[in-house]
């Protein structure tokens, strides 16, 4: 019979929280993840994977199957929006500097996967859950509580991974200034494949960017950004114009894409982070992760990657059979993604840059140090994407099923 002791409740039915209850579920606890939405149904498009993430996914058995679905990134680059090039990426070189591939995929096929490797009524969705109690880990007979829709759970451990507007960090932290804007909004859209090949690329405007990328299914995805104030919606509600005001005139297949979006499946966000770190990941016997704990902007592509490092530190600092060493947690994470969210930050201050004679020297500098070869542009993801998990993965030649 498994004690209280022993489970975990997880707050939040996301790439973070999935991961989590994967991660803690193979670690023999029993785990119950309350979803606030009806259904599992991620935000966003699509979402790339860094060799990080995909080691984090090997500890929990899925990182091989999803490197076989996955689109691995080629050969592409950093363009004007006139389509000049500014530099140009070499996937080998990164794959060899970082021990791996960054692929791209559907974050539907991501979260379908990880709830596929739940026991059946683990998640249970259409559940909104309200922190009551953060519990106490020196005492075994105070759990942490939450409600959900009038009924309460008790756990040893209670996941917080109720993404940005976490009601659970303001539970835990009500004195913490929370998330603040960003100062751009995004948007992504998914096209058919588009019938001809293109290069895969991001590309620099005035205060504006772009990318697309191609998945294994030949589906496009693309994002883009834009400096613009906090809550504004294209009139009417027709983000896709929108999108061709700001970006139709810019270089090929960009213009084919908008062409192919469907209007009412364009989504637009604002971008919100945390840029004063929370004083802990944890309290009492409650841990947060991803963007529940350190929100970032996506100009790194790490917010979902570090939710699935979380998850799997997390697992490994939460053996069953006795309280969880959440300090141990907090003193694994919090400095590394405190980093991380600041990086996120300049960076996108330095590819949303609107001062012309700034852009005109950032390009110089971008197809200077280009010119040196690609090492040095892959210097920027030093220290983030050679991460390594601290459990080794289950099974080490990645191939064998799970029993």
């Amino acid at each position: 019979m498994t004690s209280a002791e022993d489970t975990a409740l997880v707050v939040g039915g996301g790439i973070g929280g999935l991961t989590a209850a994967l991660a803690l579920h193979l670690s023999g606890r029993r785990v119950t993840v309350l979803e606030r939405a009806e259904e599992l149904k991620p935000v966003g498009a699509g979402i790339a994977l860094a060799p990080n993430a995909l080691r984090a996914l090997d500890v929990v058995g899925l990182g091989d199957e999803i490197r076989d679905l996955a689109a691995w990134t080629g050969a592409g680059g950093l363009m004007t929006p006139g389509g000049r090039w500014l530099s140009r990426s070499d996937a080998r070189r990164a794959e060899e500097r970082f021990g791996g591939p960054l692929v791209l995929l559907h974050r539907a096929t991501l979260i379908d996967k990880l709830a596929s490797r739940l026991p059946h009524g683990t998640v249970r969705t259409g559940r909104a859950a309200r922190l009551t109690d953060p519990g106490d880990p020196a005492d075994p007979g105070r759990p942490a509580r939450v409600t959900a829709d009038g009924e309460e759970f008790a756990a040893g451990l209670v996941v917080g991974a109720d993404g940005v507007r976490s009601a659970v960090r303001g539970a835990l932290f009500p004195g913490h200034p929370g998330v603040t804007y960003a100062g751009f909004t995004t948007w992504r859209v998914l096209v058919p494949a588009l019938g001809r090949p293109f290069v895969q690329h991001e590309s620099w405007g005035p205060g504006r960017l772009w990318g697309t990328h191609p998945f294994a299914d030949g589906t496009v995805y693309a994002y883009a950004a834009a400096m613009t104030p906090a809550g504004g919606r294209a009139p009417g509600g027709d983000e896709k114009a929108e999108l061709l005001r700001r970006f139709g005139d810019w270089h090929d297949p960009i213009p084919a894409i908008l062409d192919a979006a469907e209007p009412d499946r364009v989504l637009r966000h604002d971008v919100h982070h945390i840029t004063e770190p929370l004083p802990a990941l944890h309290r009492g016997r409650v841990a947060l992760l991803g963007d529940a704990a350190h929100a970032m902007a996506p100009t790194l592509g790490q917010g979902g990657n570090q939710a699935i490092e979380d998850a799997v530190v997390l697992a490994h600092h939460a053996a069953p059979g006795r309280a969880p060493d959440l300090a141990g947690y907090t003193a694994a994470r919090l400095a590394r993604t405190s980093g991380i969210v600041r990086r996120s930050a300049a960076i996108s201050r330095f590819n949303m840059m609107r001062n012309r004679p700034g852009i005109a020297v950032r390009n110089a500098a971008i197809r200077a140090v280009g010119a040196l070869g690609p090492a040095l542009l892959l210097r920027g993801m030093d220290g983030i994407a050679d991460w390594r998990p601290p459990q080794a993965a289950p099974y080490p030649d990645g191939r064998r099923e799970r029993v």
